[in-house]
């Protein structure tokens, strides 16, 4: 695919876009790192170029467009508001080679919080628009269901806090959600750490980045752990059907409404859900036909924390288009306000090949 090609199919999805009254926004390439990892932790090293300049400090090659965007929107307090942006974005493939480590998005971002359910059909609407007859299909998630499920449990707030952390790392999450349920043993060793009344004893000298206090708060947060008692298996049964759930959305929804039965935190969660579902309809998307995945979308940046969406080469399977709603970040960039968005970027490069296939 020449260059010549992915930067005309740019425009044409950029002018989709502006269309849907977003207007042109850039960020710089170079970004700084502490942002980045101020929200993701260390994890983002491992994901994105990293060089240290000696007057700005780490930077980073841009991993992607959807924080400088943010930063953007919340220094200038327009609402609503809705940009498109196009330009290249670096990512390590340090697991698979083949993969590009340099490539185009052209993004779309929604900052509207009077009808969030119709941000969220406006944007997956839009997307849909702009991939035009290219053989792709849709996948669904929402996170949102996830996190007020979490939020339910008859449980510490510093278990739920952990599991809150862990939703974008499933294995993590599951291991967690095993041990805080008792499905798994303590270890030996970490249980006669915690009866040792002065593990500090035979310690030796202070090593490492960690203080004696900050080892000790550890310990006393998993004293009280291990004196609580399990979540109750059918807590950690609700979470597990709504993590297996794979359906029609008409479908899940009917199944949800069964949950939250069990479950009435997930209630408000639910309603967000079906009056998407309506305005995705009134958009003319088919939501008759429309998969849906209750674990949808926690392997991607940790960002999305409500409706996921994404769309897939027929034949490789390829992440053509992905995006989502971003709420929790936009309070964080924004020390405490809140402008509720929803975005999505689309990879013109593969895009062109899944036409071509």
């Amino acid at each position: 695919m020449t260059t010549a090609a992915i930067k005309a199919e740019a425009s044409r999805i950029s002018a989709v876009f502006e269309a849907a009254g977003a207007v042109p926004v850039e960020a710089e390439i170079m970004q700084p790192a502490e942002v980045l990892l101020d929200l993701y932790g260390e994890d983002i090293r491992g994901r994105a170029y990293v060089t240290d300049d000696p007057v700005q400090g780490e930077m980073m090659l841009r991993p992607d467009f959807t924080v400088p965007v943010v930063q953007m929107h919340m220094q200038s307090h327009a609402s609503p508001a809705r940009y498109t942006y196009s330009g290249p974005v670096f990512r390590k493939q340090d697991e698979d080679p083949s993969r590009a480590r340099e490539y185009t998005q052209v993004g779309f971002e929604v900052f509207d919080g009077q009808n969030p359910a119709a941000a969220d059909a406006d944007v997956f609407a839009t997307v849909q628009t702009a991939l035009a007859d290219a053989p792709v299909r849709a996948a669904t998630g929402d996170i949102g269901l996830l996190k007020a499920a979490v939020a339910g449990l008859q449980t510490s707030d510093a278990r739920k806090a952990a599991l809150m952390r862990h939703i974008w790392r499933p294995k993590r999450f599951k291991i967690l959600l095993d041990r805080f349920g008792g499905r798994v043993a303590v270890p030996a060793k970490r249980l006669a750490l915690l009866a040792n009344e002065n593990p500090f004893a035979d310690a030796g000298p202070e090593v490492g980045l960690r203080s004696r206090q900050e080892v000790q708060q550890r310990l006393d947060t998993l004293r009280a752990d291990a004196a609580m008692a399990p979540i109750s298996g059918e807590e950690i049964a609700v979470i597990e059907a709504i993590l297996a759930l794979s359906e029609t959305a008409p479908h899940v929804l009917s199944a949800l409404h069964d949950i939250a039965v069990d479950m009435p935190a997930i209630r408000r969660a639910v309603g967000r859900f079906e009056a998407r579902l309506d305005a995705m309809s009134a958009r003319g998307v088919d939501v008759e036909t429309l998969p849906f995945e209750g674990s949808y979308g926690r392997t991607s940046l940790e960002y999305y924390d409500g409706f996921v969406f994404g769309f897939y080469g027929l034949k490789d399977n390829r992440p053509v288009a992905t995006g989502g709603r971003y709420d929790a970040l936009t309070e964080v960039l924004g020390e405490g306000r809140a402008a509720p968005a929803v975005g999505a970027v689309i990879r013109p490069d593969l895009l062109l090949e899944v036409r071509a296939c």
